[in-house]
């Protein structure tokens, strides 16, 4: 058992990794269970299982029967929910610091006894097949499918997390349950409280709750690569619409490696920085050459840390009586001016203090400093929370110019228009 700046980081013998933060601001406390489980572990014919299995422990245990779980959460004042990404899927309770041990028997409970009955996995069947189509009716969400499938070849990040339809309608209840053990045990999971807690109560707590659970199989490991993209590949989407949509991405580094904060920087520069909190994005560089030249309505950067090599997305709706051709040719010249001409001082100070107030702001929050603790752990480790800042800090100008002129070159882009068409 380690102890850094007031965080316990140990594990059980199941492999159960846990990680505590004593917070005595408030009697309040969060709850998470962190599996290293995305689509990212998914392969062709199965796309979209984790996304389902994560729906599938909502659906009960003996123990907590369907419906059970989140009624017993919000009578007691808590709120609850789950999501899986690509890399992830964690599901968390933040509640009054005395119903605590609620959390830990439910997620125990699951983590051990989830039914994935068959009734409720063929009604959830419908459900995720009805959410996919909702989706696809979404022409930026539309779109993005067709350029991430299109960017990626070998890796699975290309597939959506939700998964292809045609999966959907072939995944069985066998194959969930599989799934299930497979991922969804100690062995490869990472619980994080933190709030208002006694460390050594809530660690005989969890002794009792969390070691008992077996350990699964071990994981295969994810051994896909994409290869170097080497010329730029486009995509045109047509659907009936009103509104045109622009998207290109870039692909780029993961998110341990040292270029990710640099790529951070680089996204804020040009579309605001994001980490929450009170918007930046009117005074950032797209904005200026794009929504107040009335070529969009909205223009946006999105870079998000990652287990393995992903993209930077640039994001657009073009305004009604412009083009899509226009909005690139302006996009593209303000990529060219950031890799030709080093960021400003001036304007790099503005940014960094603009992310130090958004980082405050977003940790002030118990829920969310448990959220940073489990999601850098899973990418890599969960010691980078405490230098998130300052690494952001350390990033500059040399260093935004430099990814710039590595990653955002025209043999790296995979560029995707939606053109409306009528009824």
């Amino acid at each position: 058992m380690t102890e850094t700046n007031n965080v316990i980081n140990y594990t059980l013998e199941n492999g159960l990794q846990v990680i505590l933060k004593p917070i005595h601001t408030a009697p309040v406390v969060s709850h998470w269970v962190w599996y290293r489980v995305g689509s990212r572990n998914e392969y062709p014919g199965k796309t979209g299982i984790s996304h389902w299995v994560e729906h599938m422990m909502f659906k009960g245990t003996p123990t907590f029967p369907k419906g059970s779980i989140m009624l017993e959460i919000n009578r007691n004042g808590g709120v609850l929910n789950g999501f899986t990404s690509r890399d992830y899927t964690a599901y968390f309770e933040t509640l009054p610091s005395d119903r605590l041990d609620l959390a830990m028997r439910i997620e125990s409970d699951r983590m051990a006894n989830s039914l994935i009955d068959p009734n409720e996995v063929a009604s959830e069947r419908t459900v995720i097949i009805s959410e996919r189509e909702g989706s696809e009716n979404n022409p930026e969400w539309a779109l993005h499918e067709e350029v991430n499938s299109t960017a990626y070849r070998a890796h699975p990040y290309r597939h959506m997390v939700i998964g292809w339809k045609e999966d959907l309608h072939n995944i069985q209840r066998d194959d969930l349950y599989n799934h299930y053990k497979m991922y969804y045990g100690p062995h490869n999971a990472v619980l994080v409280i933190a709030g208002d807690i006694e460390v050594a109560q809530v660690q005989q707590r969890i002794a009792e709750l969390f070691a008992p659970i077996p350990a699964g199989p071990k994981p295969p490991s994810v051994s896909a690569t994409e290869p170097p993209q080497r010329s730029e590949r486009r995509v045109i989407l047509r659907q009936p619409g009103t509104t045109a949509y622009f998207q290109s991405v870039y692909h780029v580094c993961a998110g341990q490696q040292a270029d990710a904060f640099p790529l951070i920087m680089l996204g804020a520069v040009l579309a605001g920085t994001s980490f929450g909190g009170p918007p930046t994005h009117r005074s950032a560089r797209l904005y200026r050459a794009l929504v107040e030249r009335q070529l969009a309505t909205s223009a946006s950067t999105h870079y998000q840390f990652s287990i393995d090599p992903s993209l930077i997305l640039f994001s657009g709706t073009i305004r009604d009586g412009r083009t899509l051709q226009e909005f690139e040719t302006a996009l593209n010249d303000e990529i060219e001016r950031l890799c030709q001409e080093p960021v400003s001082e001036q304007e790099l100070a503005k940014i960094r203090k603009q992310t130090r107030a958004q980082l405050a702001y977003t940790i002030e929050r118990i829920s969310n400093q448990a959220q940073w603790l489990g999601l850098m752990e899973m990418l890599g480790n969960w010691r980078q929370f405490d230098t998130l800042a300052e690494n952001i800090a350390a990033v500059t100008a040399a260093d935004v110019q430099r990814v710039a002129q590595t990653y955002l070159i025209p043999t790296n882009r995979t560029v995707g228009w939606f053109e409306p068409i009528k009824d």
